[in-house]
């Protein structure tokens, strides 16, 4: 009984299958009438996600847009898309303004160097090479690189697993500043 049953049950699913194949396209493309088709413009939306919170917006001087600049070059010679270059762009905002930053005595935190802010003694690099745009900026992309899923990850997230900070929120403050300096300069 039970062979019976699903044979029967095979069966009828094998029409409707076949049914739907032979009948469904031929039947759908013969009841179409022919049409002079022409190509319409479609509005694709970015992939990258809206800025969060609250944002902040500094005014740009020359030395930090020739940061931003490098920080683009460092991130079109690494190979990322222009979304690594917004999440370098606004960490380096949080943690140096685009200012490349020397030792700042009593003010500095801790050995932290150049416009990300990372530490010699940390495996960074050498102050020299820290202080080095393209070299700071490469050396972040490669941390950035290593966290799985950063392209889609919100801006602070991935920006915060790179850089291991004591506030780990405060880039996303950064973000819609970050989006225009990379859509100003991107392709300039």
């Amino acid at each position: 009984m039970n062979t019976i049953m699903r044979k029967s049950v095979l069966s009828v699913a094998g029409l409707a299958f076949a049914g739907g194949v032979f009948a469904g396209p031929i039947a759908a493309h013969a009841a179409t009438p022919a049409v002079d088709a022409k190509p319409v413009a479609v509005a694709v939306q970015s992939a990258a996600p809206k800025p969060q919170g609250e944002q902040s917006h500094i005014t740009v001087n020359g030395e930090q847009t020739a940061n931003v600049k490098a920080i683009i070059a460092a991130t079109k010679k690494a190979g990322l898309p222009e979304r690594a270059a917004v999440i370098s762009i606004a960490t380096s905002l949080q943690e140096s303004k685009l200012e490349n930053l020397g030792h700042l005595g009593d003010a500095n935190d801790h050995d932290s160097l150049g416009l990300f802010q990372q530490r010699p003694s940390s495996g960074w690099g050498t102050p020299e090479q820290i202080t080095d745009p393209a070299y700071s900026t490469t050396a972040f992309l490669k941390g950035l690189r290593q966290v799985d899923g950063w392209q889609d990850m919100p801006l602070t997230d991935a920006a915060q697993t790179v850089q291991v900070s004591a506030y780990p929120d405060a880039y996303a403050q950064w973000e819609q500043q970050a989006t225009d300096l990379v859509g100003q300069y991107w392709n300039s």
